[in-house]
């Protein structure tokens, strides 16, 4: 069965060759897929738009959108953000919502063209009009931001409410905070947490760590620190700095789970390394105290003068605790911590995932 199919695949692909060969628009078109992901033939972005390009001068609006998707981001050809401008504007005068909708990216964003909302919300609608929910949900937004066209909160509401009716995760978090803060809206914190809920179960990480806090808060429900716990660790292992800032904060203070100074510290260590002022502070003063981590002062002067760096509103705060620290230090170790701060760079959550694995993660679940 191997072999026959195996065959199968083959001949099959032989039979799409020769008819893109023979110059059939659609069959250009898939061979340009194929060539782009890989599939039955060998990743080849140069092959990819070669094909695309046969089947986009016949007018085949797909293969005219995959050439601007090419141009734009430099795949097989050298990025050209006037040749992808132009592939989207056929494929777009098409109807194509996906070339509609990046021509909307392109003029929001400046991208190649001169900024300008008006046209990037003359592209977005005509996409959202076909039910595109990112295009309705940058409608709504330009709306909401009074670019482009003058503010209206309510046509806002109207449009996020098409994109989050589709089940759009970053429309869905939008109508929550909206609702949380009362923009546009009364303040309603059932609602903010109900939209949150339907994001949050998408996997977004910012509505996951709202609704934790509101869980935390109690905020439209019952104060339920374990449900806040299960949402903040959700969104902290995506990488939140806050949320692992306020994870971090729990272990610290038993809430919702038992004390646990090496847990904390691990949580607050995570928001650091992302520049989160108030958790380089906490790794300061637990590295002073030697709680979930072996007393050093050096390593806390530095992390304190980072604080301070970063905080310029408990910069006054930070300052002081450093000079405290300061006064065990010798100069040479003054010194030594001072070069620590000036050197030290954020880090992606990309780039400290590579360094930690899963073990983070795993062991706050316990």
């Amino acid at each position: 069965m191997r072999d026959a199919y195996g065959a199968g695949r083959g001949q099959a692909l032989l039979t799409l060759c020769e008819r893109a060969e023979q110059g059939i628009d659609a069959a250009q078109y898939n061979l340009g897929l194929m060539y782009l992901d890989g599939r039955g033939v060998p990743l080849n972005h140069a092959a990819a738009v070669r094909w695309f390009h046969l089947a986009a001068n016949q007018g085949h609006a797909k293969a005219q959108f995959c050439l601007g998707v090419m141009y734009g981001q430099g795949l097989g050809a050298e990025q050209n953000f006037g040749e992808a401008m132009r592939w989207y504007r056929l494929a777009a005068d098409q109807g194509n919502a996906e070339a509609q909708f990046n021509l909307g990216v392109m003029y929001g964003r400046g991208a190649g063209v001169c900024q300008d909302y008006a046209k990037a919300m003359h592209w977005y609608r005509l996409a959202a009009d076909q039910g595109d929910a990112d295009a309705q949900f940058n409608v709504g937004g330009l709306y909401a931001n009074g670019n482009g066209v003058p503010r209206d909160l309510a046509e806002a509401m109207r449009w996020f409410h098409l994109a989050a009716d589709q089940g759009h995760a970053k429309t869905q978090y939008k109508l929550g905070f909206m609702h949380y803060m009362g923009e546009g809206v009364p303040r309603n914190y059932v609602e903010a947490r109900r939209w949150y809920r339907l994001a949050a179960d998408q996997g977004h990480a910012t509505a996951q760590f709202n609704l934790g806090m509101m869980h935390y808060n109690g905020k439209g429900m019952q104060q339920d620190h374990t449900e806040a716990r299960r949402w903040i660790w959700s969104a902290a292992k995506q990488g939140v700095a806050e949320a692992q800032f306020r994870l971090g904060t729990m272990h610290l203070n038993g809430e919702a789970a038992s004390q646990d100074y090496a847990e904390a510290m691990q949580w607050f260590r995570l928001a650091a390394e992302q520049g989160h002022a108030a958790a380089q502070f906490n790794v300061g003063v637990m590295h002073v105290k030697g709680v979930g981590v072996a007393q050093d002062f050096v390593a806390a002067h530095m992390w304190m003068d980072l604080a301070a760096t970063l905080s310029p509103e408990r910069a006054e705060r930070y300052t002081e605790s450093r000079d405290r620290v300061a006064k065990e230090l010798s100069a040479a170790q003054i010194a030594d911590a001072l070069e620590r701060a000036r050197t030290w760079r954020p880090r992606t959550w990309s780039e400290i995932v590579e360094t930690i694995g899963d073990f983070t993660f795993n062991r706050s679940q316990e």
